[in-house]
Protein backbone atom coordinates (compact mmCIF):
# COMPACT_ATOMS: atom_id res chain seq x y z
CA UNK A 1 0.00 0.00 0.00
CA UNK A 2 2.21 2.85 -1.40
CA UNK A 3 -1.28 5.78 -0.64
CA UNK A 4 -2.71 5.57 2.39
CA UNK A 5 -3.56 7.99 5.37
CA UNK A 6 -2.79 6.35 8.55
CA UNK A 7 -4.06 8.59 11.26
CA UNK A 8 -6.25 11.81 11.65
CA UNK A 9 -6.58 14.35 14.30
CA UNK A 10 -9.03 17.10 14.86
CA UNK A 11 -8.29 20.65 15.66
CA UNK A 12 -10.84 22.65 18.15
CA UNK A 13 -12.45 25.61 16.80
CA UNK A 14 -10.01 29.13 17.02
CA UNK A 15 -7.53 27.10 18.54
CA UNK A 16 -5.65 28.25 15.80
CA UNK A 17 -4.01 31.67 15.16
CA UNK A 18 -6.14 33.66 12.12
CA UNK A 19 -3.52 34.57 10.32
CA UNK A 20 -0.82 31.58 9.87
CA UNK A 21 3.03 32.71 9.77
CA UNK A 22 5.61 32.05 7.53
CA UNK A 23 8.93 30.17 7.82
CA UNK A 24 11.54 32.22 8.49
CA UNK A 25 15.40 30.63 7.88
CA UNK A 26 17.37 33.04 9.47
CA UNK A 27 20.32 32.29 11.94
CA UNK A 28 18.53 32.25 14.80
CA UNK A 29 16.68 29.37 13.11
CA UNK A 30 19.71 27.36 11.63
CA UNK A 31 21.00 27.69 15.31
CA UNK A 32 18.01 25.57 16.61
CA UNK A 33 17.59 23.01 13.75
CA UNK A 34 21.50 22.41 14.55
CA UNK A 35 20.91 21.60 18.25
CA UNK A 36 17.65 20.52 17.49
CA UNK A 37 19.50 17.56 14.60
CA UNK A 38 22.47 17.42 16.72
CA UNK A 39 24.77 18.19 13.40
CA UNK A 40 27.26 20.85 12.72
CA UNK A 41 26.08 24.16 11.93
CA UNK A 42 27.25 24.39 8.44
CA UNK A 43 25.79 21.03 7.73
CA UNK A 44 22.09 22.47 8.92
CA UNK A 45 22.41 25.60 6.66
CA UNK A 46 23.73 23.95 3.59
CA UNK A 47 20.48 21.63 4.23
CA UNK A 48 18.00 24.20 4.90
CA UNK A 49 19.19 26.26 2.00
CA UNK A 50 18.63 23.30 -0.34
CA UNK A 51 15.44 22.75 0.77
CA UNK A 52 14.34 26.04 1.20
CA UNK A 53 15.30 26.66 -2.87
CA UNK A 54 13.65 23.67 -3.44
CA UNK A 55 10.18 24.55 -2.21
CA UNK A 56 10.50 28.20 -3.88
CA UNK A 57 11.15 26.49 -7.05
CA UNK A 58 8.27 23.93 -6.79
CA UNK A 59 5.68 24.68 -9.29
CA UNK A 60 7.47 27.89 -10.71
CA UNK A 61 9.47 26.25 -13.74
CA UNK A 62 13.23 26.94 -14.05
CA UNK A 63 14.64 30.19 -13.22
CA UNK A 64 17.94 32.19 -14.61
CA UNK A 65 20.22 30.61 -17.82
CA UNK A 66 18.73 27.56 -17.37
CA UNK A 67 15.37 28.50 -18.24
CA UNK A 68 15.99 28.59 -21.64
CA UNK A 69 16.77 24.89 -22.22
CA UNK A 70 14.39 21.97 -21.68
CA UNK A 71 16.22 18.44 -21.37
CA UNK A 72 14.48 15.82 -23.37
CA UNK A 73 16.07 12.62 -23.15
CA UNK A 74 18.92 13.48 -21.49
CA UNK A 75 19.84 16.37 -24.18
CA UNK A 76 19.43 19.85 -23.82
CA UNK A 77 17.61 21.37 -26.51
CA UNK A 78 16.20 25.29 -26.86
CA UNK A 79 13.08 26.28 -26.03
CA UNK A 80 11.19 27.81 -29.31
CA UNK A 81 9.92 30.57 -26.83
CA UNK A 82 12.90 31.17 -25.15
CA UNK A 83 14.79 34.65 -25.07
CA UNK A 84 17.69 33.07 -27.66
CA UNK A 85 15.27 32.66 -30.50
CA UNK A 86 13.67 36.22 -30.39
CA UNK A 87 14.61 38.15 -33.29
CA UNK A 88 15.93 41.67 -33.49
CA UNK A 89 13.68 43.06 -35.81
CA UNK A 90 15.37 46.51 -35.81
CA UNK A 91 18.07 45.73 -36.61
CA UNK A 92 16.96 43.82 -39.76
CA UNK A 93 15.32 46.72 -40.62
CA UNK A 94 19.07 48.39 -41.55
CA UNK A 95 19.48 45.50 -44.08
CA UNK A 96 17.93 47.32 -47.21
CA UNK A 97 17.60 46.12 -50.55
CA UNK A 98 19.88 48.46 -52.33
CA UNK A 99 18.52 47.25 -55.74
CA UNK A 100 15.57 48.58 -54.96
CA UNK A 101 16.42 52.25 -54.36
CA UNK A 102 16.67 54.90 -56.73
CA UNK A 103 20.33 55.70 -57.12
CA UNK A 104 22.97 55.35 -59.35
CA UNK A 105 26.38 53.97 -57.94
CA UNK A 106 27.59 53.35 -61.26
CA UNK A 107 27.93 49.56 -62.88
CA UNK A 108 27.31 46.92 -60.61
CA UNK A 109 30.54 44.59 -59.71
CA UNK A 110 29.76 41.34 -60.16
CA UNK A 111 29.02 39.54 -56.43
CA UNK A 112 31.70 36.55 -55.55
CA UNK A 113 29.77 33.70 -53.98
CA UNK A 114 32.38 33.62 -51.84
CA UNK A 115 32.56 36.61 -50.52
CA UNK A 116 31.34 36.85 -46.81
CA UNK A 117 32.53 40.29 -46.33
CA UNK A 118 29.31 42.14 -46.30
CA UNK A 119 27.73 39.75 -43.43
CA UNK A 120 30.44 41.42 -41.31
CA UNK A 121 31.45 38.50 -39.28
CA UNK A 122 34.47 39.73 -37.45
CA UNK A 123 32.40 41.90 -35.37
CA UNK A 124 29.58 39.51 -35.12
CA UNK A 125 29.86 38.81 -30.98
CA UNK A 126 31.47 42.22 -30.55
CA UNK A 127 28.90 44.51 -28.65
CA UNK A 128 29.57 48.05 -27.31
CA UNK A 129 28.80 48.59 -23.37
CA UNK A 130 25.16 49.96 -24.08
CA UNK A 131 23.99 47.12 -25.62
CA UNK A 132 25.00 44.92 -23.19
CA UNK A 133 23.54 46.81 -20.56
CA UNK A 134 20.47 46.49 -22.31
CA UNK A 135 20.39 42.70 -23.01
CA UNK A 136 17.70 41.95 -25.84
CA UNK A 137 16.22 45.38 -25.73
CA UNK A 138 19.28 47.28 -26.70
CA UNK A 139 17.62 48.88 -30.18
CA UNK A 140 14.63 49.75 -29.47
CA UNK A 141 14.22 53.26 -28.12
CA UNK A 142 12.07 55.27 -25.51
CA UNK A 143 12.12 51.77 -22.85
CA UNK A 144 11.79 52.85 -19.88
CA UNK A 145 12.94 50.99 -16.66
CA UNK A 146 11.99 51.23 -12.91
CA UNK A 147 13.58 50.13 -10.18
CA UNK A 148 10.81 47.92 -8.56
CA UNK A 149 7.43 46.53 -9.91
CA UNK A 150 5.74 48.99 -7.62
CA UNK A 151 6.45 52.05 -9.64
CA UNK A 152 5.63 50.21 -13.19
CA UNK A 153 1.96 51.49 -14.29
CA UNK A 154 1.53 48.60 -16.52
CA UNK A 155 1.95 46.29 -13.37
CA UNK A 156 -1.75 46.34 -11.86
CA UNK A 157 -1.06 43.11 -9.97
CA UNK A 158 1.30 44.99 -6.82
CA UNK A 159 3.52 43.04 -4.51
CA UNK A 160 1.22 44.18 -1.92
CA UNK A 161 -2.03 42.88 -3.61
CA UNK A 162 -0.57 39.66 -3.68
CA UNK A 163 0.51 39.55 -0.10
CA UNK A 164 -3.09 40.97 0.84
CA UNK A 165 -4.37 37.35 -1.83
CA UNK A 166 -2.41 35.34 -0.07
CA UNK A 167 -2.86 36.44 3.33
CA UNK A 168 -6.86 35.80 2.89
CA UNK A 169 -6.34 32.32 1.32
CA UNK A 170 -3.95 31.29 4.34
CA UNK A 171 -6.79 32.89 6.77
CA UNK A 172 -8.34 30.59 9.10
CA UNK A 173 -11.95 31.67 10.77
CA UNK A 174 -12.66 31.12 14.26
CA UNK A 175 -15.21 29.44 12.64
CA UNK A 176 -12.98 26.11 11.11
CA UNK A 177 -11.89 23.59 12.40
CA UNK A 178 -8.66 21.75 10.97
CA UNK A 179 -8.33 18.15 9.97
CA UNK A 180 -4.99 16.74 10.27
CA UNK A 181 -3.61 13.75 8.62
CA UNK A 182 -0.68 11.68 8.12
CA UNK A 183 -0.69 10.73 4.30
CA UNK A 184 1.93 8.54 2.60
CA UNK A 185 1.58 8.83 -1.25
CA UNK A 186 4.04 7.37 -4.20
CA UNK A 187 6.14 7.18 -1.37
CA UNK A 188 6.14 10.76 0.07
CA UNK A 189 5.34 11.05 3.54
CA UNK A 190 3.57 14.52 5.17
CA UNK A 191 1.19 15.87 7.33
CA UNK A 192 -1.85 17.02 5.37
CA UNK A 193 -3.53 20.03 7.10
CA UNK A 194 -7.08 20.17 6.37
CA UNK A 195 -9.85 23.30 6.54
CA UNK A 196 -13.22 22.35 7.39
CA UNK A 197 -15.92 24.66 7.36
CA UNK A 198 -19.29 22.83 8.80
CA UNK A 199 -21.65 25.99 8.14
CA UNK A 200 -20.72 25.74 4.52
CA UNK A 201 -20.04 21.84 4.36
CA UNK A 202 -16.57 22.92 2.89
CA UNK A 203 -13.21 20.70 3.24
CA UNK A 204 -10.21 21.42 2.06
CA UNK A 205 -6.54 21.38 2.00
CA UNK A 206 -4.80 24.56 3.61
CA UNK A 207 -1.19 23.26 3.66
CA UNK A 208 1.15 19.90 3.91
CA UNK A 209 4.14 19.90 6.04
CA UNK A 210 7.14 17.02 4.82
CA UNK A 211 7.57 14.10 7.18
CA UNK A 212 11.44 11.95 7.04
CA UNK A 213 9.19 8.41 6.86
CA UNK A 214 5.96 6.91 7.12
CA UNK A 215 3.97 8.23 10.17
CA UNK A 216 1.92 5.68 12.06
CA UNK A 217 0.01 7.97 14.49
CA UNK A 218 -0.53 11.32 15.39
CA UNK A 219 -1.74 14.01 18.69
CA UNK A 220 -2.54 17.41 18.76
CA UNK A 221 -1.50 19.05 21.89
CA UNK A 222 -1.48 22.82 23.09
CA UNK A 223 1.76 23.02 25.47
CA UNK A 224 4.45 24.55 23.36
CA UNK A 225 7.26 22.67 23.43
CA UNK A 226 11.21 23.74 24.88
CA UNK A 227 13.26 23.62 21.38
CA UNK A 228 16.57 24.32 22.51
CA UNK A 229 18.98 25.40 25.68
CA UNK A 230 20.02 28.59 24.12
CA UNK A 231 16.32 29.24 23.79
CA UNK A 232 13.08 29.08 24.92
CA UNK A 233 10.39 28.30 22.05
CA UNK A 234 10.40 30.70 19.78
CA UNK A 235 7.70 33.37 18.88
CA UNK A 236 6.55 31.84 16.21
CA UNK A 237 5.59 28.81 17.56
CA UNK A 238 3.53 30.11 20.31
CA UNK A 239 -0.26 32.07 20.01
CA UNK A 240 0.63 35.65 20.38
CA UNK A 241 -2.89 36.31 21.90
CA UNK A 242 -2.60 33.27 24.07
CA UNK A 243 0.70 32.83 25.68
CA UNK A 244 1.56 29.59 27.45
CA UNK A 245 -0.84 27.79 24.88
CA UNK A 246 -0.15 26.88 20.81
CA UNK A 247 -1.45 24.20 18.23
CA UNK A 248 0.94 21.37 17.61
CA UNK A 249 0.69 18.03 16.29
CA UNK A 250 3.14 15.31 17.43
CA UNK A 251 3.92 12.22 15.02
CA UNK A 252 5.38 9.17 15.13
CA UNK A 253 6.90 7.52 11.99
CA UNK A 254 9.07 4.30 11.43
CA UNK A 255 12.11 6.55 13.21
CA UNK A 256 12.34 6.15 16.55
CA UNK A 257 11.63 10.12 17.14
CA UNK A 258 9.28 11.91 17.86
CA UNK A 259 8.24 15.23 16.07
CA UNK A 260 6.16 18.05 17.03
CA UNK A 261 5.31 20.45 14.32
CA UNK A 262 3.34 24.12 14.96
CA UNK A 263 -0.06 24.05 12.86
CA UNK A 264 0.13 27.55 12.80
CA UNK A 265 3.41 28.07 10.91
CA UNK A 266 3.00 27.41 6.93
CA UNK A 267 5.72 26.16 4.84
CA UNK A 268 8.27 25.07 7.72
CA UNK A 269 10.75 22.95 6.84
CA UNK A 270 12.11 21.46 10.46
CA UNK A 271 9.59 20.39 13.51
CA UNK A 272 9.54 22.33 16.50
CA UNK A 273 11.02 19.39 18.63
CA UNK A 274 12.32 16.70 18.56
CA UNK A 275 11.88 13.63 21.20
CA UNK A 276 14.32 11.28 21.24
CA UNK A 277 18.15 11.10 19.48
CA UNK A 278 18.76 10.84 16.57
CA UNK A 279 22.54 10.71 16.09
CA UNK A 280 22.22 7.49 17.99
CA UNK A 281 19.15 5.37 16.84
CA UNK A 282 19.12 3.93 13.33
CA UNK A 283 16.02 2.03 13.58
CA UNK A 284 15.60 2.10 10.19
CA UNK A 285 18.79 -0.02 9.59
CA UNK A 286 17.35 -4.00 10.00
CA UNK A 287 19.65 -6.11 12.66
CA UNK A 288 19.68 -9.71 10.96
CA UNK A 289 20.19 -12.47 13.01
CA UNK A 290 22.59 -14.84 12.40
CA UNK A 291 25.59 -13.76 10.38
CA UNK A 292 25.79 -16.47 7.29
CA UNK A 293 24.88 -15.49 3.65
CA UNK A 294 21.63 -16.57 3.71
CA UNK A 295 20.19 -13.69 6.43
CA UNK A 296 16.59 -14.71 8.14
CA UNK A 297 13.83 -12.33 7.99
CA UNK A 298 13.19 -12.00 11.66
CA UNK A 299 15.10 -9.70 13.34
CA UNK A 300 16.26 -9.48 16.89
CA UNK A 301 15.18 -7.03 18.93
CA UNK A 302 17.20 -3.91 19.94
CA UNK A 303 18.74 -3.10 23.11
CA UNK A 304 16.21 -0.66 25.39
CA UNK A 305 17.44 2.69 26.07
CA UNK A 306 15.76 4.34 29.37
CA UNK A 307 16.33 7.72 27.55
CA UNK A 308 14.72 7.50 24.24
CA UNK A 309 12.92 5.10 21.73
CA UNK A 310 15.27 2.20 19.68
CA UNK A 311 12.30 1.16 17.54
CA UNK A 312 8.90 2.91 16.22
CA UNK A 313 6.64 4.96 17.55
CA UNK A 314 3.38 3.24 17.50
CA UNK A 315 1.17 5.36 19.76
CA UNK A 316 0.95 8.87 21.79
CA UNK A 317 -0.82 10.63 24.05
CA UNK A 318 -0.74 13.93 25.47
CA UNK A 319 -2.05 14.51 28.96
CA UNK A 320 -4.29 17.53 28.99
CA UNK A 321 -4.05 17.53 32.75
CA UNK A 322 -0.61 17.77 33.33
CA UNK A 323 -0.06 19.60 30.14
CA UNK A 324 3.74 19.13 29.69
CA UNK A 325 3.59 15.27 29.70
CA UNK A 326 3.29 13.31 26.64
CA UNK A 327 3.48 9.29 26.28
CA UNK A 328 4.81 7.20 23.78
CA UNK A 329 4.75 3.56 22.85
CA UNK A 330 6.96 1.57 20.68
CA UNK A 331 7.81 -1.16 18.80
CA UNK A 332 10.52 -1.51 21.08
CA UNK A 333 8.16 -2.78 23.56
CA UNK A 334 8.59 -0.02 25.66
CA UNK A 335 6.62 2.95 26.78
CA UNK A 336 8.18 6.34 27.60
CA UNK A 337 6.90 9.17 29.27
CA UNK A 338 8.14 12.95 27.54
CA UNK A 339 8.48 16.44 29.85
CA UNK A 340 7.66 19.21 27.09
CA UNK A 341 9.05 22.04 29.12
CA UNK A 342 12.75 20.00 29.29
CA UNK A 343 15.38 21.37 26.68
CA UNK A 344 15.83 18.10 24.09
CA UNK A 345 19.07 18.93 23.27
CA UNK A 346 20.40 17.97 26.51
CA UNK A 347 22.92 15.18 26.92
CA UNK A 348 24.25 13.43 29.85
CA UNK A 349 22.25 11.60 32.76
CA UNK A 350 18.70 12.88 33.00
CA UNK A 351 18.28 13.70 29.78
CA UNK A 352 15.65 12.14 27.37
CA UNK A 353 12.85 10.45 28.55
CA UNK A 354 11.72 10.94 32.06
CA UNK A 355 10.45 7.87 32.73
CA UNK A 356 10.49 4.38 31.08
CA UNK A 357 7.95 1.27 31.35
CA UNK A 358 8.52 -2.66 30.21
CA UNK A 359 5.10 -3.50 31.34
CA UNK A 360 5.20 -5.93 27.96
CA UNK A 361 6.58 -8.21 26.15
CA UNK A 362 6.15 -7.29 22.62
CA UNK A 363 5.48 -4.14 20.88
CA UNK A 364 3.09 -1.93 22.42
CA UNK A 365 0.81 -0.73 19.76
CA UNK A 366 -1.11 1.95 22.34
CA UNK A 367 -1.46 4.37 24.98
CA UNK A 368 -3.76 6.80 26.45
CA UNK A 369 -3.96 9.03 29.81
CA UNK A 370 -7.15 8.55 31.42
CA UNK A 371 -8.42 12.24 31.89
CA UNK A 372 -9.97 11.94 34.85
CA UNK A 373 -6.88 10.21 36.72
CA UNK A 374 -3.94 12.33 35.04
CA UNK A 375 -1.41 10.08 36.31
CA UNK A 376 -2.84 6.85 35.18
CA UNK A 377 -1.88 5.28 32.00
CA UNK A 378 -3.91 2.84 29.55
CA UNK A 379 -1.75 0.30 27.14
CA UNK A 380 -2.55 -2.27 24.80
CA UNK A 381 0.18 -4.43 23.26
CA UNK A 382 1.05 -7.63 20.12
CA UNK A 383 1.91 -9.58 23.38
CA UNK A 384 -2.27 -9.71 23.82
CA UNK A 385 -2.47 -8.18 26.83
CA UNK A 386 -4.39 -4.72 27.97
CA UNK A 387 -2.22 -3.06 30.99
CA UNK A 388 -3.60 -0.09 33.11
CA UNK A 389 -1.22 1.55 35.43
CA UNK A 390 -0.22 4.60 37.74
CA UNK A 391 2.89 5.65 36.06
CA UNK A 392 4.04 7.10 39.80
CA UNK A 393 3.81 3.54 41.11
CA UNK A 394 3.87 0.83 37.82
CA UNK A 395 4.49 -2.17 39.34
CA UNK A 396 0.93 -1.93 40.88
CA UNK A 397 -0.62 -2.16 37.71
CA UNK A 398 -3.50 -4.21 36.69
CA UNK A 399 -4.57 -6.28 33.59
CA UNK A 400 -6.29 -8.58 31.20
CA UNK A 401 -5.56 -11.34 28.53
CA UNK A 402 -7.52 -10.65 25.41
CA UNK A 403 -6.66 -13.78 23.20
CA UNK A 404 -5.72 -11.14 20.23
CA UNK A 405 -3.32 -8.56 19.14
CA UNK A 406 -4.56 -4.72 20.57
CA UNK A 407 -5.35 -2.36 17.44
CA UNK A 408 -7.00 0.37 19.52
CA UNK A 409 -8.27 1.40 23.09
CA UNK A 410 -10.11 4.29 24.48
CA UNK A 411 -10.89 5.58 28.45
CA UNK A 412 -14.51 5.89 28.44
CA UNK A 413 -14.68 9.63 29.44
CA UNK A 414 -17.97 9.25 30.91
CA UNK A 415 -16.44 6.85 33.73
CA UNK A 416 -13.09 7.04 34.92
CA UNK A 417 -12.77 3.51 35.37
CA UNK A 418 -14.29 1.73 32.08
CA UNK A 419 -12.31 2.00 28.39
CA UNK A 420 -12.45 -0.21 25.40
CA UNK A 421 -10.40 -2.42 23.72
CA UNK A 422 -10.52 -3.53 19.56
CA UNK A 423 -8.80 -5.95 18.86
CA UNK A 424 -7.40 -7.82 15.29
CA UNK A 425 -9.92 -10.30 15.52
CA UNK A 426 -12.77 -8.06 15.10
CA UNK A 427 -14.12 -7.88 18.61
CA UNK A 428 -14.68 -4.90 20.79
CA UNK A 429 -14.42 -5.13 24.44
CA UNK A 430 -15.62 -3.22 27.68
CA UNK A 431 -13.52 -3.73 30.75
CA UNK A 432 -13.91 -2.19 34.34
CA UNK A 433 -10.38 -1.43 35.52
CA UNK A 434 -11.50 -1.69 39.36
CA UNK A 435 -12.26 -5.49 38.78
CA UNK A 436 -8.97 -6.51 36.65
CA UNK A 437 -6.80 -8.59 38.37
CA UNK A 438 -2.86 -7.38 39.18
CA UNK A 439 -1.65 -10.83 37.68
CA UNK A 440 -2.46 -11.81 33.86
CA UNK A 441 -2.90 -15.54 35.03
CA UNK A 442 -5.95 -14.80 36.75
CA UNK A 443 -9.17 -14.75 34.92
CA UNK A 444 -10.62 -11.08 33.81
CA UNK A 445 -13.84 -10.82 32.04
CA UNK A 446 -15.49 -7.97 30.05
CA UNK A 447 -18.08 -6.26 31.11
CA UNK A 448 -19.72 -6.56 27.18
CA UNK A 449 -18.17 -8.26 23.66
CA UNK A 450 -19.38 -7.14 20.44
CA UNK A 451 -18.41 -8.93 17.54
CA UNK A 452 -17.89 -5.17 15.42
CA UNK A 453 -16.14 -6.35 12.33
CA UNK A 454 -15.45 -8.87 9.66
CA UNK A 455 -11.33 -8.61 10.01
CA UNK A 456 -9.62 -6.19 12.42
CA UNK A 457 -11.19 -3.60 14.10
CA UNK A 458 -8.44 -1.13 13.20
CA UNK A 459 -9.49 2.27 15.32
CA UNK A 460 -12.19 3.32 17.85
CA UNK A 461 -13.56 6.37 19.65
CA UNK A 462 -15.80 7.50 21.86
CA UNK A 463 -17.80 10.40 21.79
CA UNK A 464 -17.09 13.14 24.55
CA UNK A 465 -20.40 15.19 23.40
CA UNK A 466 -22.67 12.18 23.92
CA UNK A 467 -22.55 9.03 26.77
CA UNK A 468 -22.45 5.78 25.11
CA UNK A 469 -21.60 6.44 21.77
CA UNK A 470 -18.97 4.98 19.76
CA UNK A 471 -17.67 4.38 16.59
CA UNK A 472 -15.03 1.73 14.88
CA UNK A 473 -13.61 1.32 11.64
CA UNK A 474 -11.83 -1.82 10.16
CA UNK A 475 -10.24 -3.43 6.98
CA UNK A 476 -13.72 -4.90 6.31
CA UNK A 477 -13.37 -0.61 4.89
CA UNK A 478 -16.84 -0.41 6.88
CA UNK A 479 -17.79 2.60 9.87
CA UNK A 480 -20.24 1.58 12.16
CA UNK A 481 -21.68 4.05 15.04
CA UNK A 482 -22.88 2.30 18.03
CA UNK A 483 -25.08 3.26 20.90
CA UNK A 484 -24.60 1.74 24.73
CA UNK A 485 -27.30 2.19 26.81
CA UNK A 486 -27.70 1.32 30.39
CA UNK A 487 -30.43 -1.25 31.31
CA UNK A 488 -31.45 0.21 35.20
CA UNK A 489 -32.90 -2.99 35.84
CA UNK A 490 -30.52 -5.74 34.96
CA UNK A 491 -27.39 -3.41 35.55
CA UNK A 492 -26.31 -4.72 32.08
CA UNK A 493 -25.03 -2.72 29.21
CA UNK A 494 -27.37 -3.32 25.72
CA UNK A 495 -25.05 -2.44 22.66
CA UNK A 496 -27.06 -1.94 19.04
CA UNK A 497 -25.68 -0.74 16.22
CA UNK A 498 -27.23 2.67 14.74
CA UNK A 499 -25.82 3.03 11.47
CA UNK A 500 -22.70 1.90 9.62
CA UNK A 501 -21.55 3.16 6.35
CA UNK A 502 -18.75 2.54 3.43
CA UNK A 503 -17.31 5.97 3.05
CA UNK A 504 -15.21 5.14 0.38
CA UNK A 505 -11.48 5.37 2.32
CA UNK A 506 -11.06 1.81 1.41
CA UNK A 507 -9.45 -0.04 5.04
CA UNK A 508 -10.60 2.26 7.59
CA UNK A 509 -7.10 3.16 10.20
CA UNK A 510 -8.58 5.52 11.66
CA UNK A 511 -12.05 7.32 12.25
CA UNK A 512 -12.32 10.12 15.33
CA UNK A 513 -15.49 12.34 16.87
CA UNK A 514 -15.28 16.31 16.06
CA UNK A 515 -14.67 18.21 19.41
CA UNK A 516 -16.97 20.64 18.97
CA UNK A 517 -19.51 18.86 17.00
CA UNK A 518 -21.01 15.78 18.37
CA UNK A 519 -22.37 13.84 15.63
CA UNK A 520 -19.54 14.99 13.12
CA UNK A 521 -16.95 12.19 12.75
CA UNK A 522 -14.07 12.05 10.38
CA UNK A 523 -12.29 8.98 8.94
CA UNK A 524 -9.49 7.84 6.36
CA UNK A 525 -7.50 4.78 5.23
CA UNK A 526 -6.16 2.65 2.41
CA UNK A 527 -7.15 4.85 -0.07
CA UNK A 528 -5.53 7.64 0.77
CA UNK A 529 -8.64 9.85 1.56
CA UNK A 530 -10.16 11.91 3.99
CA UNK A 531 -14.22 12.04 4.62
CA UNK A 532 -16.17 14.12 7.38
CA UNK A 533 -19.32 12.37 7.67
CA UNK A 534 -22.12 13.76 9.55
CA UNK A 535 -24.44 11.36 10.99
CA UNK A 536 -26.85 13.70 11.60
CA UNK A 537 -28.23 13.22 8.21
CA UNK A 538 -29.62 9.71 9.26
CA UNK A 539 -32.86 9.32 10.62
CA UNK A 540 -31.71 6.12 12.88
CA UNK A 541 -28.93 8.42 14.03
CA UNK A 542 -31.45 11.35 15.13
CA UNK A 543 -33.78 8.68 16.20
CA UNK A 544 -30.51 7.40 18.84
CA UNK A 545 -29.16 9.71 20.29
CA UNK A 546 -31.59 12.98 19.93
CA UNK A 547 -32.61 12.14 23.53
CA UNK A 548 -28.96 12.20 24.73
CA UNK A 549 -28.19 15.26 23.07
CA UNK A 550 -30.85 16.85 25.34
CA UNK A 551 -29.97 15.35 28.27
CA UNK A 552 -26.12 16.74 27.96
CA UNK A 553 -28.05 20.45 27.27
CA UNK A 554 -27.32 20.27 23.66
CA UNK A 555 -29.77 20.55 20.54
CA UNK A 556 -30.09 18.09 17.39
CA UNK A 557 -29.25 20.56 14.43
CA UNK A 558 -32.18 20.18 11.95
CA UNK A 559 -30.44 21.12 8.37
CA UNK A 560 -30.47 19.39 5.44
CA UNK A 561 -27.05 17.79 4.57
CA UNK A 562 -25.63 16.91 1.28
CA UNK A 563 -24.78 13.73 0.11
CA UNK A 564 -26.05 11.85 2.99
CA UNK A 565 -23.80 14.23 5.37
CA UNK A 566 -20.67 12.79 4.00
CA UNK A 567 -17.67 15.54 3.10
CA UNK A 568 -15.09 14.99 1.49
CA UNK A 569 -12.26 16.79 -0.96
CA UNK A 570 -13.12 15.89 -4.56
CA UNK A 571 -10.17 14.15 -6.65
CA UNK A 572 -9.04 15.04 -10.26
CA UNK A 573 -10.10 11.67 -11.27
CA UNK A 574 -13.86 12.09 -10.13
CA UNK A 575 -13.97 15.58 -11.60
CA UNK A 576 -12.53 14.44 -14.99
CA UNK A 577 -15.63 11.48 -14.68
CA UNK A 578 -18.17 14.22 -14.05
CA UNK A 579 -17.38 16.14 -16.77
CA UNK A 580 -17.11 13.06 -19.40
CA UNK A 581 -20.96 12.39 -18.23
Amino acid sequence: MSNLISAVAWVKRGVAIRNPQKYVLDDNELQRVSNLARIELEDARVELERAHKAAQAMGKGAEGDEADDVSVDGENVEEDDGDGNWVDEVNNAVDVDVDAMDVDFGPTPKSDPDDLTKYNLEDYDRNDAESSALGPFSNIKGLTYYKDNSEDPYITLKEDDTDDHEREELEIYPTDNLVVTAKTEDEISQLEIYVYDESEENLYVHHDLMLPNFPLCLEWLDFPPITSSSSSTPPAFTNPSNPGFGNFIAVGTLDPEIEIWSLDVVEAMYPTSVLGRPDETKAHVPTPLGTGKKKRKKQKHRAVEKGYHVDAVLGLSWNKIQRNLLASCSADRTVKLWDLSRDPTSTGEGSGAIRSFDVHKDKVQAVQWNEKEPSVLLTGSFDRTVRTFDSRAPEGGVGAALGSDVEALRWDPWESYGFYVSLENGLVLNFDARTLPSSLDQPSSARFTVSAHDGAVSSIDVNPHIRGCLVTGGTDKMVKVWNVIDDQDTGKRNVSLVTSRDLGVGKVFSTTWSPDDPLTLAAAGSKAKLQIWDIGANFGARKAFGGKLREAGRELKDKEAKEGGVVGVQSDEESEGEDDE
